[in-house]
Parts: C-alpha cells; sequence; structure tokens
C-alpha cells in the first residue's frame, strides 16, 4: 500500500478511507482534531469528533452541522479503515486521529502537548507506524516552565495590581488558553470578567464538566470592582474601543511567543507570560519518541529544522505543506517577526533533550 495519507489541495486525505483530516477546503467527510478555525471549518457534508468536542464545534460552527462524536478509543470503520480517536491534551475534546488500514497504523496528531492540565483529557501516546506531528515550536529554544509556574506568576501580578487599585487585563485565545488560565486563577483576589468571545466558551466548558470560577461580563460589574478585576479578552481586544472601560489597568499576554523578547516589544504590553497550548520542542522529541514510529511527517510550524535533526537521529522523516496556523484564535501564526527565531543555532544529533 502507498502512503494511507497525503495532502490534497482541500487538505490531508486518507486515500484508502476516502476521508479528510482538518481539511481546509470543504469536503464531504472530515475527521476534525479539534475546534480552533484553521482546523474547523464550515462547509463540510459530514464532521466527526471526540463527544467532547461536539459541543465545541456547534458552538462555532453552528448548531446545525452534521456531526458525529465518538468516545475516546472507541472505533469506527469506513471503507475499510477503522478509525480511532486519542487525547491530544490540547484544548477540549482534541484528539490525534488514528487510522488502520491492512496492518499499518498511522497516526495524525492535529495540534498537542504533553503537560496535562485540568481542562482537557491528557495527552496520550498511540503506537503507530507512521506519525503525522505538528511543529509549532519545534525549535530546541522552545523549553516551557512548569504550568504551575507561570499561573503563580500571573496571580501575584493580578494581586499587585489590585492591591495598587489598577484593573488587570490578560490577552488570550478565547478557546483553550482563556479557560486554561481561568481554571487556574485564585478567585480570592478579585472579580473574574470575561470578553464576550470568551463566555460563550466558558460555558460549553462547563457543560462538559471543567471546573471553572465564577466569571462575570464587564457590564455586569461597577467601576469601583473592576480596580481589583483580572480581565481575559481575545488578543482581537487590545487597543479596541472596549478596552476603554478599564481606566487606568495593566495588560498582558499569554503565548508560547513570549518567551522571544522581540514578540513581548511587539505586543506593547506590560506583561508576557509564557504559556502554551502546543507541545515545546522536548515535549515533541518524548512525544513523537513514544509512538515508536519509523516515518514520521512534519506539518506546520518548524519543519526544516525538524525534518533534518529526525533524520539524523535514523528516522525517515518529511514534510507536508498545509494552511494551518493562519487563524489568531490558534497559537500556530508567530507575531510579525518571530521567524526571525530560526536563526538560532540548530539541535545537534545527540542532543540530550531527543
Amino acid at each position: 500500500m502507498g502512503d494511507m495519507v497525503v495532502v490534497r489541495k482541500e487538505g490531508l486525505y486518507c486515500v484508502p478511507g476516502q476521508f479528510y483530516i482538518d481539511p481546509w477546503r470543504p469536503v464531504d467527510r472530515a475527521v476534525i482534531t479539534h475546534a480552533h478555525g484553521d482546523h474547523a471549518r464550515v462547509g463540510h457534508g459530514h464532521y466527526l469528533s471526540t463527544s467532547a468536542g461536539v459541543n465545541v464545534l456547534r458552538s462555532r460552527l453552528g448548531q446545525d452541522i452534521n456531526i458525529d462524536g465518538i468516545e475516546y478509543g472507541a472505533t469506527v470503520t469506513h471503507n475499510g479503515v477503522t478509525i480511532s480517536l486519542h487525547p491530544a491534551g490540547h484544548v477540549l475534546g482534541s484528539a490525534q486521529v488514528r487510522m488502520e488500514c491492512g496492518g499499518e497504523v498511522w497516526v495524525a496528531s492535529g495540534d498537542y502537548k504533553v503537560e496535562p492540565d485540568k481542562t482537557c483529557a491528557p495527552f496520550e501516546p498511540v503506537r503507530c507506524d507512521t506519525f503525522i506531528t505538528e511543529s509549532t515550536f519545534g525549535l530546541p529554544i522552545y523549553r516551557w516552565e512548569p504550568e504551575q509556574q507561570t499561573i503563580d506568576e500571573i496571580n501575584a501580578w493580578w494581586r499587585r495590581n489590585a492591591d495598587d487599585g489598577r484593573c488587570s487585563v490578560v490577552f488570550a485565545y478565547s478557546f483553550g488558553k482563556a479557560q486554561r488560565i481561568l481554571s487556574r486563577l485564585d478567585p480570592s483576589i478579585g472579580p473574574i470578567v470575561c470578553h464576550g468571545a470568551v463566555e460563550p466558551l466558558n460555558r460549553v466548558y462547563r457543560a462538559g464538566g471543567v471546573d471553572l470560577p465564577e466569571t462575570v461580563m464587564v457590564s455586569d460589574i461597577d467601576k469601583a470592582a473592576l480596580r481589583r478585576a483580572i480581565v481575559i479578552a481575545p488578543p482581537s481586544a487590545s487597543g479596541s474601543p472596549w478596552m476603554k472601560r478599564f481606566g487606568d489597568y495593566s495588560d498582558s499576554f499569554a503565548s508560547g511567543w513570549m518567551l522571544l523578547r522581540g514578540a513581548r516589544r511587539r505586543r506593547g504590553v506590560d506583561r508576557g507570560f509564557v504559556l502554551s497550548d502546543h507541545a515545546d520542542w522536548p515535549g515533541l522529541m518524548s512525544a513523537i519518541k513514544a509512538t515508536q514510529a519509523e516515518q514520521v511527517i512534519v506539518t506546520h510550524g518548524s519543519i526544516p529544522t525538524m525534518v533534518r535533526w529526525l533524520c539524523q537521529n535514523g528516522l525517515d522523516a518529511k514534510g507536508f505543506d498545509t494552511e494551518y496556523g493562519d487563524e489568531e484564535e490558534d497559537e500556530s501564526t508567530p507575531p510579525a517577526g518571530a521567524a526571525a527565531s530560526k536563526a538560532e543555532p540548530e539541535p545537534q544529533a545527540g542532543a540530550p533533550d531527543a
């Protein structure tokens, strides 16, 4: 059998199964790894996702989409290909797609991270012959601190601002990152305000059994209370008229890109918190190793660096050109100028984090 998955103009295509994975153009049958806008688009005839992802997809694509949801690990067979979905640890309902046909197993990772958090099922390595992996932060400079350390920094920053009578604003992607931060905030410090793009997704998370603290809309809180509040808003709210109601505020941005000084400077915020829903370099390497795959196909991100590194370390590796990472709602698109990070030294074969 030739390659089980190839790239077509519509997206990643499972040849024997005759379905697409996260297609970027309308198709008849689409298996969706998660509901970020660059992976889940309107116009497909039929959608398949995890059960946990169905309500998120409906909230973002429309209640009337034709969608089926299956539990993690359950199987369905389509045109002789056995499909199952396995936790990716990225956002609520996110999944890797396992495909088995003729005794061969391929896995498409979608977006993933290996550090667990309270808002989604933790990443689960899946044994396979070929692993299709993302590489958003596929450079050795990207290494995350433990989530607890970053959350402690956010809460401490909020507390200092509240004690000074200054509102705190965190810009974070409205689906996934916002809820991850919310789940770890200390509500004893003050009120938690959410932008109108964030609050509907909070409701979906709560309905999915995720414990989030009480949140309010800015119209439901008086001006005096705002001085002790923390506000969670999407990046698009920065500089908008909506921000004027917060008076003297301190702002921040939460993203893996905040590891780069240039990215923090370009955002023009007071603080940058390094918090990513994608795997860092060691996480990517550990995930790939755990699959025991002999062939690795690298998608959106630092493709040449990762392909070269994997080949140097004895794997059969190549890249797929895709259209992922062009949606503000996901972290896959680096801020302007971040591509300069590719000038950093590349890893050498045998480095400790391989």
